[in-house]
């Protein structure tokens, strides 16, 4: 074997085991492996494939230099973010997106799925930048690019023009914003046209408000069956779920597991921008997302943005949003715990369409986390102490000590 980490607990719990590592792939799992081969104690901490975050923004990150913020609002970050990206550079969005990925390594993340805004202010400036991160992180992170209409789409033929470039450019999917767009139906339309053409999937950004009116879920669902498309769509924020009457919630669960449609929950984003008309009790504004999932829908937690308008801080941990979910859902038992921890790593890399496990003869693609157990991570915002990416070291955080006088 080429490498061997003794004593991990795995997140299916048992006894420690030890995972040998050949050629790149996991060649055994079992307690007291014999081996001549380099090799690393866990010391009983959690080893487990890596933190998926399956809705990040890389392209508009790190941008409160240039943004002003007085309304807090999701309007106002609209405009602002719209402002500062007619200027980006495909060299200042690389430079900012390098900043944040490199945290999200740090922070034990392994796959990320990140939308990059298409239209005639971007250009496909943004999009160049992105696909050479894809590429030159390779080595530590798979990264699936979204090319996304943030600003709408039937209003501005030009959008959809430079969505369908950027398509052929090697986008991996495309994502659509029927809140910002003055014919929501025809956007959610035109997004699954595009995505029929090219063979993508569908990610929307969609229901960001405390209106329980007005939903446009029934319009993807309605599409999502239409054109057989379950499994391969997904919808970000959802936030008028919060404040639906909890029947009414659990209908629309119903529908969205019966059509293969995944909700993901932004709790920074969320938290920061709804609920700013209430005087007093400012609602949480957050889509019950451990609902959802005991309701059969693929629910995910992950990151958006980054220090701009639309979430003025973060670091891109999930550790961190797993646990700021946990504790305003008010979540308590270890099974509430191991289902969070599972919408930021399995459950998210379901979403993607991918496998996320530790087994013989899968890639050595592993995360070591200072704690014992999924439930404990999620508690104490576990900190990642290593990480292997086809059985090579790619990160290595090693824990604090403390020095006595």
């Amino acid at each position: 074997m080429d490498f061997v980490l003794r004593n991990a607990r795995l997140a299916t719990g048992g006894d420690l085991v030890d995972i040998g590592v050949e050629n790149g792939r996991i060649a055994a799992m079992a307690p007291g492996l014999v081996a001549a081969a380099p090799e690393r104690d866990a010391a009983g901490r959690l080893a487990f494939p890596g933190f998926v975050d399956c809705h990040i923004h890389l392209d508009k990150a790190c941008i409160l230099d240039r943004c002003a913020i007085s309304e807090g609002t999701l309007a106002e970050a609209v405009r602002e973010t719209a402002r500062a990206k007619a200027a980006f550079t495909e060299a200042d969005v690389y430079a900012r997106a390098a900043r944040l990925v490199e945290r999200a390594i740090l922070h034990g993340t392994m796959l990320m799925r990140t939308f990059v805004e298409v239209d005639p202010r971007a250009g496909l400036r943004s999009l160049a930048a992105i696909r050479r991160i894809k590429l030159d992180y390779a080595f530590a992170i798979d990264i699936e690019i979204c090319a996304f209409a943030q600003e709408g789409l039937t209003q501005e033929p030009e959008t959809e023009r430079l969505l369908a470039q950027a398509l052929a450019a090697g986008a991996d999917l495309v994502g659509g914003c029927p809140y910002t767009d003055p014919d929501p139906a025809g956007h959610v339309r035109r997004i699954f046209d595009l995505a029929e053409r090219f063979g993508t999937p569908v990610d929307f950004h969609a229901d960001f408000d405390l209106d329980p009116e007005g939903s446009a879920l029934p319009l993807i669902v309605a599409e999502t069956e239409r054109r057989r498309f379950g499994g391969r769509v997904s919808v970000g924020h959802a936030t008028k779920l919060s404040a639906m009457e909890p029947a009414a919630v659990e209908a629309v669960a119903r529908r969205l597991a019966a059509a293969g449609i995944a909700v993901t929950v932004l709790p920074a984003t969320d938290l920061f921008l709804t609920g700013r008309d209430a005087g007093r009790l400012v609602p949480r504004g957050l889509a019950p997302a451990h609902l959802l999932r005991r309701m059969g829908v693929t629910a995910t937690i992950a990151t958006n943005n980054v220090l701009n308008p639309f979430t003025p801080f973060g670091d891109a941990s999930l550790s961190r949003m797993a646990n700021l979910y946990a504790n305003v859902a008010q979540l308590a038992s270890d099974e509430e715990m191991e289902a969070v921890f599972a919408m930021v790593s399995a459950d998210a890399a379901r979403l993607m369409g991918r496998t996320h496990d530790l087994r013989i003869g899968a890639p050595a693609d592993f995360v070591l986390l200072d704690a014992a157990s999924p439930a404990a991570a999620v508690r104490e915002i576990a900190a990642p102490i290593a990480s292997w990416r086809r059985g090579r070291l790619i990160m290595e955080r090693p824990a604090g000590r403390i020095v006595r006088a």
